[in-house]
This record gives structure tokens, C-alpha cells and sequence, in this order.
């Protein structure tokens, strides 16, 4: 170690430290460049970096400079994805300063690409891929994982990635990309996410067929030997990861309810794509009411699709209708579901479980146009991942029908968006207050500027998580979700609806998601799922939980 006029440098990490070249290639500890003298020499690792140390700041401009000379969406999400797997830190900076830029690269909409062609820009595996052929050994393949302190899981099987259907394994991209946002919007720390593909084999035909598929070859597992490795899996983890929330994400609709409600009561677990979904939608229709002065329970929602994310949004929806005094049923009729049979109608038979509250008297309807022109909704929620379907005679419908008419077109990734921002704003004067799953560019109508907002459950999820992993919660409840939708409307403010813009900026997220954890704790306290101790300022306590991306010292003077 070099000595100095100012002393020796003594490390200021345990002896088991990782040194030399295992330092540099853990992305949770290594600072690339930007170690300094003193600890390239403590920590064995002078001459194995150039001579010159960067700070993060430096670091930072090299990597967008690079960043932003890549030709395509997907060839940026590998050089991010190549930055996560080395310095996650810098990842984290970069993605934190600047979320408008790079979220829609390492979640949706990029992401969906990137999942279809997964296996063909596999460069280093992430996180855990428990197959069909691991049953009796998933406990030991969660202990492979290198960090013991894991509080946040979201595991896939990859049945129903966004609007793409079934990619399998290749489902990897989104559990990382959420954890990603977990880290970069909430602050949990990187050490403490765990990813999970559960690889039940795949029904994709071209994935069966393409050798650099990266799952296996084989038919999806079916009936009660899925459920046994689902069980598996579930118990496991609360006996390698104590008390760690799990999160469900992306399983097709025939799983994703009864998995939610067979664990629900048991453990830490939440659906995003059904109760996320459903509180950043209420959120905007919340919003867009305080435009419009009307009541939520005086609203009628006319939805696009009936599964997870239909049925969810409904359903939070209806449980905040009869918050302000409106009966279950008449609240439930308010909401009214188009599928690919048409409209759901209690003369149809056979309709699963989720869909049947949402059955109501009425002749049959085939299509959703006609369902517009016949119900008069004041809210069409696209949710089916079926693009264009708010067609210039639907828009125009729902514009004659109200003064401001509310557009949510809420499918991703963008070649499943139900309209663009700028059809929204076309087709109804300006009128239209849009929310959308994909981002869109401001659009100028009648020489006024809109700036339409992701519904994204980006504002929620990250939130939730936060609350729950802080106050280390046994259960997450729809109540939760509740609070979280009314906190993240109440983070827009005036200037955001003065330009039409139904949710707060991304680049407030972190601020948004302390808040939205700070009401779920509050509900978490109140309901008695809590096992720490409640801090006086929950405000403070959440904000003191999170993570921020800036390089630690490891040597001391």
C-alpha cells in the first residue's frame, strides 16, 4: 500500500471484502473508474484499471454519450442491460436522472422486444430460472442466489408478457425490468430484488422451433403438476427469504386470479397486473374528475378486454364508488366489459369467475363501437392489447356523447395501444382526457399543447413495495391499492391538468413514491400487517429508506 504525506490508507471493509478482479466484476460493488489511488492499491486492483480516475459524474456522460449514439431502441436496451450486469450504481444514476429518457427503454414499451428477441441477445443471466424440471429442489436453487437479504420478488412464467402472449422463459425481461423500477423509483436496494422466471415450457410455436431459445423445449405444463411447482416455489421462498413479498407478473388470466386468491391470505403477495393496473387507472379517472368536477360514482366505464386488467380496474373502482356512498350494485352496473364475444351480458353462459359480476341485463351487443353508441359511456378503458381499436368513429362517439371525454388506451407495448395520443386529441376537438400505456410525445390541437402521461403501474408498484419491504408487511390488501391510487392523484397538480397531463412527471417519481409508501404504510399500521414498530414520521421514515446510486468509500485515512 503506498504511503503519503497524509497517511496510510486503511480499508474500511470486513476481511472477506471481495479484491482485485472478483471486485470489479460484482455490479453491486464495483465503481469502474471512479476508484480512487488509495483504494486501487487496498484493494488489489491498481493496474488492473487505466490510469485515470473518473468521478460518477464523468462516468455518467461517458455512458450517455454512447448511450444515445445507438440506432435503435433495442440496441440501447443492451447497452443498458451490459451496464447493469457491471456497475449498478452508475445504472442506477443514469436511469434516476434521467426517467423520461431511459424507463421507456428499460421497461415498457422496449422491453417487450427485448423479451421476444431474448434469447438472441442473451449476454449474462439475471436473476433465477427455477424450470418444470427443478421440482423437490427449489430451496436449493433460492439459496444459489448470492445476496441473503432479498425482501422483493417478482416472479413470471411468461404465459402472457404485456400483449405478446407467451414468450416463455424469454418472460426474464420483465421481472428484471420492474425490479429495476423498484430500485430506480422506490429506492429498494438492488441487493434486496430477486427475479424469477418460473419455465413451464411454452406453447409459442416459433419459440419451440428457434434453437437459441433459452427455456425449455417443451409443451407448458399443465393442471396439478403446474400448481405443485407454483407451491413449491411459494413455500420456498418464505423459507430461504423470510417474510420477502412476492410479486405475480404476467401470468395469463386462468392463473392469475386463483393464484392471487390462493396466497393472498397466506403470505406477502400482490398481482401488479391486476391490482397495480388498477390503481394507476383510478388514479387518472380521479384526475380527470377533478377536470371535469363530476363524481366517480356518477361515472360509466365502458372497458376494452375483461381480464386481469379490466376486471381488476373494475373492481377498485367499484370499491371506491361505494366509499362515497354508492351501492354495490349500482356501482358494479357503472361498469360494463366488452371481450372478444362482445359485450358481457348476464344472458351469456360460461363466463369465468372474474367476469360475472360485471354480467349485467342487457340485449347483446357484438362489438364495442356499437357498445359506445348504445351504453354512452363517459369512460372507455382500453386494456386488451388489440392496437387501433379507438377508431376515429369511437373517439368521435365518445366526443358527441361528452364535453370531455375520458380516453384511457392502456394496452402496451405501442403497437397495442388502443389509439395514439394524437388520434385522442384529433378525433375529439382537444376534448379527450387521455391516459396511455405507452408514452407519446405532446401533441399541439386548436393551437393548445396536451401533454399526455403514462398510466404506468410505474407510479404505483414501486410505492407499494417500498411500504411493505419498510414496515415488513404479511400482507398487501386491496385497501393498499386504495390509498396508493388516491395518493398518486393527489401528487398531480394544477399546472399537470392545465396541460392535460393526468399523472405527476416522471422525473418526481422517487417523491411520488415516497408518498404513495407513506399512505400504504398508513393502511398497513391501521390493519395491523406491520412487524416493525410505527415511526412517528412515516413521511421521513420511507424517504430514509431508499436507496441512492452514489459511490461509497472503502478506505479510510
Amino acid at each position: 500500500m503506498n504511503q503519503s504525506s497524509q497517511g496510510r490508507a486503511r480499508l474500511s471493509v470486513p476481511e472477506w471484502f471481495p479484491k482485485g478482479v472478483a471486485l470489479l466484476r460484482d455490479p453491486t460493488l464495483n465503481k469502474g473508474m471512479a476508484f480512487t489511488e488509495d483504494e486501487r492499491d487496498a484493494l488489489g486492483i491498481r493496474g488492473l484499471l487505466p490510469a485515470h480516475v473518473l468521478s460518477q459524474e464523468e462516468q455518467v456522460a461517458r455512458v450517455l454519450e454512447n448511450f444515445r449514439q445507438k440506432p435503435t431502441n433495442l440496441e440501447k436496451f443492451i447497452n443498458l442491460a451490459a451496464l447493469h450486469d457491471r456497475n449498478e450504481a452508475l445504472f442506477f444514476r443514469i436511469v434516476m436522472d434521467n426517467p423520461d429518457e431511459m424507463m421507456p427503454i428499460i421497461y415498457t414499451p422496449t422491453v417487450g422486444l427485448a423479451c421476444q428477441r431474448f434469447g438472441h441477445i442473451f449476454q449474462r443471466p439475471r436473476g433465477l430460472f427455477i424450470s418444470a424440471k427443478d421440482k423437490g429442489r427449489i430451496g436449493n436453487i433460492l439459496r444459489n442466489w448470492p445476496y441473503r437479504d432479498v425482501a422483493m420478488i417478482v416472479v413470471t412464467d411468461g404465459e402472457r408478457i404485456l400483449g405478446l402472449g407467451d414468450l416463455g422463459a424469454n418472460g426474464m425481461g420483465i421481472p428484471v425490468g420492474k425490479l429495476a423500477l423498484y430500485t430506480a423509483c422506490a429506492g429498494i436496494h438492488p441487493t434486496q430484488c430477486l427475479p424469477v422466471v418460473l419455465d413451464m415450457g411454452t406453447n409459442n410455436e416459433a419459440l419451440l422451433s428457434d434453437p437459441l431459445y433459452i427455456g425449455l423445449h417443451e409443451k407448458r405444463l399443465t393442471g396439478s403438476a403446474y400448481d405443485e411447482i407454483v407451491d413449491e416455489f411459494i413455500t420456498a421462498t418464505q423459507r430461504v427469504f423470510p417474510g420477502s413479498v412476492v410479486q405475480f407478473e404476467d401470468f395469463a388470466n386462468h392463473n392469475a386470479f386463483r393464484l392471487l386468491e390462493k396466497y393472498r391470505n397466506g403470505i406477502c403477495t400482490f398481482n401488479d397486473d391486476i391490482q397495480g393496473t388498477a390503481a394507476v387507472a383510478l388514479s387518472g379517472m380521479l384526475s380527470a374528475l377533478r377536470i371535469t368536477g363530476g363524481k366517480l360514482s356518477r361515472q360509466k366505464i365502458l372497458f376494452f378486454g375483461a381480464g386481469e386488467a379490466a376486471t381488476g380496474i373494475a373492481d377498485l373502482t367499484v370499491a371506491a364508488m361505494v366509499s362515497e356512498g354508492c351501492s354495490l350494485a349500482d356501482a358494479r352496473r357503472n361498469c360494463w366489459l366488452v371481450d372478444s364475444k362482445g359485450l358481457v351480458v348476464a344472458s351469456r353462459t360460461g363466463l369465468v369467475a372474474h367476469k360475472q359480476p360485471y354480467a349485467h341485463e342487457h340485449a347483446p351487443i357484438s362489438d364495442f363501437p356499437t357498445a359506445v353508441r348504445t351504453l354512452k359511456p363517459t369512460a372507455i378503458i382500453g386494456v386488451a392489447a388489440v392496437g387501433g381499436t379507438f377508431t376515429p368513429e369511437v373517439l368521435q362517439d365518445m366526443a358527441r356523447i361528452n364535453e370531455r371525454p375520458i380516453v384511457f388506451a392502456l394496452s402496451n407495448p405501442t403497437t397495442q395501444s388502443e389509439c395514439t395520443a394524437e388520434e385522442a386529441y384529433r378525433w375529439t376537438d382537444g376534448r379527450a382526457l387521455f391516459a396511455c400505456g405507452s408514452p407519446f410525445d405532446p401533441v399541439t390541437q386548436g393551437g393548445r399543447m396536451h401533454v399526455p402521461r403514462q398510466g404506468n403501474n410505474s407510479y404505483i408498484f414501486p410505492g407499494v413495495g417500498l411500504a411493505a419491504v419498510a414496515t415488513r408487511a404479511t400482507r398487501v390488501t386491496d385497501e393498499m391499492f386504495m390509498a396508493a391510487a388516491r395518493a398518486l392523484a393527489a401528487q398531480v397538480s394544477e399546472e399537470d391538468l392545465a396541460q392535460g397531463s393526468l399523472y405527476p412527471p416522471l422525473p418526481k417519481v422517487r417523491e411520488v413514491s415516497a408518498h404513495i409508501a407513506t399512505a400504504v404504510a398508513a393502511v398497513v399500521y391501521a390493519q395491523g400487517f406491520a412487524t416493525v414498530p410505527q415511526p412517528a414520521d412515516l413521511l421521513s421514515f420511507m424517504r430514509a429508506q431508499m436507496y441512492d446510486p452514489h459511490y461509497p468509500s472503502y478506505v479510510d485515512r
